[in-house]
């Protein structure tokens, strides 16, 4: 030890605080006292105090001055209320408080490293010389940010804790005081209590992807909520833990819905052997509940909601306790529970899960962060449909919301505990970024992006096509079709605990008529199979990035698409995702439609309306299975930019927050059986920038050919770059040729670039499609080219609004229709309207040069059809 050290060796000073501090054990449940947990670490701190304080729970907090060894501060700062009155209704422990002026460490010695309680309490009573109402800091640990730029309301509001479940790894745990310049940090009172290992698993059920979450051992938690459905407030004396859990009343959206139901304590049951156990949750907490008020009716179609208010930008752990007391026998309850309109668990038979009645059951829930809307998490259950025995009703005991720490290891906000700011959050993920290799510049990142997507295609042309014919197209629900319709089976050890597998036989008609959730209708896997033939190859109509589309036929005729995930597809899993989450409430005519969905046995599923003409692409010049579709005229497919442009600019500028699509291409837009366009394939998509912002800052993802160069350069994402892919799929419309075709000279490769180089030259009429040859007005074809350039432009502020767009196309609709009634008029036919532009496909150069020959001048006043012979590059 350094000589003028007194400080004793962290090990011996635990010991002493250990034993000097009484019984540091957690409380027994009085129906369960077999049930003790003794903590390996247990400190409690009077933070101030003079003296040691005993709460009725029986712990006993030692004065701070008399720990001092634990903590280093530049400074001894104690202050208590001076006014007695006004600490006269709060807990003694909160009228004294430890003032830091400069940053200070509470360093304690860790006997047992694993999850660790810690709790802080503040509360800012008035005192002459400090002003705690007013003060600003930051509370981190070796790892995490636990508070960050925090300030406490006034003393008025009552004391506040702030509470948090840490994995603590070392010998030691440190907690760091850091006051805001010009402003003092204070805490009133600390815990730092070892938590039992099977406390918090290693996995949870992930509902947005659906799925396994595994990892949480190494996320930091805050508690958000406690709630004890249909009972009174548990206070930390009657908790197994000392935790306390608030009544649910207030964060039921229509209480009358609901009804309290109870049983003694002394009859629930805690199966043997298995993971529940009073540490769990108290008996006190499963033996009250909330169930369904109307439960008698006979087709209950309402749910029971609580909705929480929750810091956005966060995911969380959502734990719900069960426990069947109000059946009388097994497999008579079977409901379906919800998280923000996701499916948690669908047909949950609580008796076949714990193989009797009134046993308490948990279960974990992963809520991602994208899936956190208006800073709200809405718990729902409501009976499950589709079983015709049982008693129609639903119930939940408790409920515990935590949140989970970000990619900078913060619990508040993006900077970690060293300060650096780790950037926009991803709400697709809660997984841990891995931190990107430094000195890597952005240039040489997309250089070798491109070098590499460039050899892909050269080698491998065929498959090209394959990837890009009918690909992949995650489609918008309308909110007008029903919610998650679930459907179980009867109780019996046949019995899908997570899914139901029965065969609805009903279509449409069979939907959940509630609209909360918008979410379409529940196919079982069963269904899906009848419905493709055992997913027959011969159904398959194509094939994508998430999986092969199939072609479905329910029982009474109707067609389907049934896209079927692959799961090995990481791709799959994020279209998923955002294909159900973000674009749940969109509902526009020019907007394919998602009728529904499965997720049952590890699959992913989605059930889309059958757009029985396919691609636009496919109209244009044929795909790769040589699939024959009719080539559209001039005017079809002015009509169908136009409906593309519609479904657009309603993305941009209809729904609440604007959308930005991401992966405009002909292969996205489908035509039904009256050739109507239909924008599909949202599974890129990302909100677009609010009022406040410019762009949205994130990966570059799309579809090479039709992807905005500014994007690409300077990842910043805006609705422009939607529009200038729209500005590609206009030129392919035009020239009918892919926009990116590797077997074709270097200079023609990419389509944007070859019809701007002709545009330039005021020739683009000599790469036109042939098969428009005699029909296309020249006004109406200037007007669309107009259009079409400027969806090029190199600045995303150069570009016109998909609005500006739409207008020019109408616009070119219009002239196109009014050349055409001229030429069906005999009185104004005259052969010299009609302009012929002959050259061949060897009066141009390798460089894009005129060998020979010239183009006719048009004359943009007249009503002629322009009329071209042969197509370069196709």
């Amino acid at each position: 030890m350094p000589r003028g050290d007194h400080r004793l060796p962290a090990a011996l000073l635990f010991l002493l605080f250990f034993f000097s501090s009484g019984a540091f054990h957690a409380h027994a449940d009085s129906s369960s006292p077999s049930v003790k947990f003794t903590p390996a670490d247990n400190y409690l701190l009077d933070c101030g105090g003079a003296r040691s304080t005993t709460l009725d729970d029986g712990r006993t907090f030692r004065s701070d001055p008399q720990s001092s060894s634990f903590l280093s501060t530049s400074e001894d700062i104690l202050v208590t209320a001076t006014n007695a009155s006004s600490a006269s209704n709060v807990s003694a422990l909160v009228i004294s408080a430890r003032v830091f002026s400069e940053e200070s460490t509470y360093s304690f010695f860790i006997a047992n490293p694993g999850r660790h309680w810690v709790r802080l309490h503040f509360y800012p009573f008035p005192h002459p010389t400090y002003n705690l109402t007013g003060a600003v800091f930051t509370v981190t640990t070796d790892t995490f940010v636990l508070l960050r730029d925090f300030s406490v309301p006034t003393a008025a509001a009552g004391p506040v804790l702030k509470e948090y479940l840490l994995p603590i790894d070392g010998d030691r745990a440190s907690l760091i005081f850091t006051p805001k310049k010009n402003s003092v940090a204070f805490v009133n009172a600390i815990e730092l209590v070892s938590a039992p290992d099977t406390l918090v698993p290693d996995t949870a059920t992930s509902v947005s992807p659906q799925g396994d979450f595994a990892g949480l051992s190494a996320y930091a938690l805050e508690v958000s909520y406690r709630l004890n459905m249909g009972g009174d407030a548990v206070t930390p004396k009657g908790d197994t833990l000392g935790r306390a859990w608030q009544p649910d009343d207030g964060f039921l959206t229509l209480p009358g819905a609901t009804r309290n139901v109870s049983v003694p304590t002394r009859d629930v049951k805690f199966p043997d052997g298995g993971g529940v156990t009073p540490l769990i949750a108290p008996s006190v907490v499963y033996s009250t509940a909330e169930a369904m008020a109307d439960a008698n009716v006979t087709d209950p179609n309402f749910n029971i909601t609580w909705q929480l208010n929750v810091e956005p930008a966060f995911s969380y752990l959502v734990r719900m306790h069960f426990c069947d007391i109000i059946s009388h026998q097994l497999n008579q309850l079977y409901f379906n529970v919800y998280l923000n309109g996701l499916i948690g668990v669908s047909g949950l038979d609580l008796s076949t899960l714990t193989s009797g009645l009134a046993v308490a059951y948990y279960k974990d829930f992963v809520l991602n962060a994208s899936a956190v809307a208006n800073s709200t998490i809405r718990v729902q259950l409501g009976p499950a449909t589709g079983s015709n025995d049982g008693t129609p009703n639903a119930i939940l005991n408790g409920l515990e919301v935590m949140k989970m720490s970000n990619v900078a290891d913060s619990l508040d906000g993006l900077f970690s505990i060293d300060g650096s700011y780790r950037g926009e959050p991803d709400s697709g993920s809660v997984a841990r970024k891995v931190v990107s290799a430094i000195g890597l510049s952005m240039g040489a990142l997309a250089m070798g992006l491109l070098l590499l997507m460039v050899y892909r295609w050269r080698r491998r042309p065929d498959d090209w096509e394959k990837r890009n014919s009918f690909s992949s197209w995650l489609l918008p629900i309308h909110a007008s079709h029903s919610t998650f319709c679930s459907s179980s089976t009867k109780g019996g050890s046949n019995r899908r605990q997570r899914f139901g597998s029965h065969k609805s036989k009903s279509g449409y008609s069979s939907f959940f008529a509630s609209g909360a959730l918008g979410l379409g209708r529940y196919f079982t896997f069963a269904e899906l199979q009848e419905a493709t033939g055992n997913f027959d190859d011969k159904a398959v109509i194509g094939v994508g990035g998430f999986g092969k589309v199939y072609l479905g036929e329910l029982e009474d005729g109707t067609k389907l698409a049934v896209k079927r995930g692959n799961p090995s597809s990481e791709q799959g899993i994020n279209e998923f995702q955002t294909e159900i989450q973000m674009l749940s409430k969109l509902r526009h005519r020019h907007l394919v439609s998602l009728i529904g969905y499965c997720d049952e046995n590890s699959e992913m599923i989605l059930v889309y309306e059958y757009m029985s003409n396919g691609p636009l692409r496919d109209h244009l010049y044929g795909n790769s299975a040589g699939t024959a579709h009719p080539l559209l005229s001039w005017k079809q497919r002015l009509e169908v930019c136009i409906g593309a442009a519609r479904g657009l600019h309603y993305l941009h500028t209809g729904a609440a927050q604007g959308i930005i699509h991401r992966d405009v291409k002909t292969t996205n837009i489908l035509l039904d059986e009256q050739l109507v366009a239909k924008v599909a394939d949202f599974g890129l998509s990302k909100a677009a920038p609010s009022m406040e912002q410019t762009h949205v800052s994130t990966a570059v993802k799309g579809s090479f050919g039709y992807l905005d160069p500014e994007y690409f350069r300077r990842q910043q994402l805006t609705e422009k770059s939607d529009v200038y892919s729209f500005g590609v799929v206009l030129f392919e419309v035009l020239c009918a040729r892919p926009a990116i075709n590797p077997a074709l000279p270097r200079e023609q490769v990419n389509l944007a670039e070859w019809a701007m180089q002709w545009h330039r030259k005021n020739q683009l009429e000599k790469i036109l499609d042939p098969h428009l040859a005699g029909t296309i007005s020249p006004t109406s074809l200037t007007k669309y080219v107009e259009a079409a350039e400027k969806c090029l432009a190199d600045c995303g502020v150069d570009r016109p609004s998909m609005g500006d767009v739409l207008w020019n196309l109408e616009y070119a609709l219009q002239l196109q229709e009014a050349a055409m009634g001229q030429a069906d008029d005999p009185t104004l036919q005259n052969s010299s309207k009609h302009i012929a532009l002959e050259y061949s496909l060897s009066s141009i150069d390798e460089a894009g040069g005129e060998a020979g020959g010239g183009a006719v001048a048009v004359n943009e006043d007249s009503g002629a059809i322009v009329t071209p012979h042969t197509v370069q590059g196709r």
